[in-house]
């Protein structure tokens, strides 16, 4: 069972020392950090760290209770990161090890999303002495590369 935003929203008030067992936080309060929420998500998604959070399409769309679908090693990130955003609103500071947190979560998050560049070699590159003209390669030089997105003949494409 993946974590609510609205859990994600009281671990970072926790975080900062304002947590709802002690304090009662407000409605707007909680709508204010929700979209604090979502716009960080959003602009986590794109960056290219996509890890199933869902991103509503109007800031009155979104929902508190709804359950986030988060990959359990990102919680932490997330409400450490969250913290750090709302904290300045309530007059309150971040303690280093939450900053520590929050910046480390964050680069692993990085490191999971990041896939290498595809290219292809050129073909001016050697096959190497592994290729020999028995094995149906009569050409000591690779293939040209290919260009693998080809839009037809009037260069406009067709997704259907």
């Amino acid at each position: 069972m993946s974590w609510t935003k609205r859990q994600f929203i009281e671990e970072a008030f926790g975080e900062i020392g304002l947590a709802a067992y002690v304090y009662d936080l407000q409605p707007d309060q909680l709508e204010s950090a929700l979209r604090r929420l979502d716009s960080m998500m959003a602009m986590w998604n794109g960056k290219g760290i996509r890890i199933g959070y869902p991103l509503p399409s109007s800031p009155e769309d979104s929902d508190l209770d709804e359950e986030t679908s988060v990959p359990d090693d990102a919680n932490e990130t997330i409400y450490s990161n969250l913290a750090i955003r709302i904290a300045p609103g309530f007059g309150k500071t971040v303690s280093s090890d939450t900053k520590i947190t929050a910046k480390d979560g964050y680069r692993g998050l990085i490191q999971k999303s990041t896939k290498p560049i595809e290219r292809q070699l050129p073909g001016t590159m050697p096959r190497g002495a592994g290729n020999k003209p028995w094995r149906n390669t009569n050409n000591e030089f690779l293939d040209d590369p290919v260009d693998p997105l080809t839009a037809g003949d009037d260069s406009t494409l067709d997704f259907t």
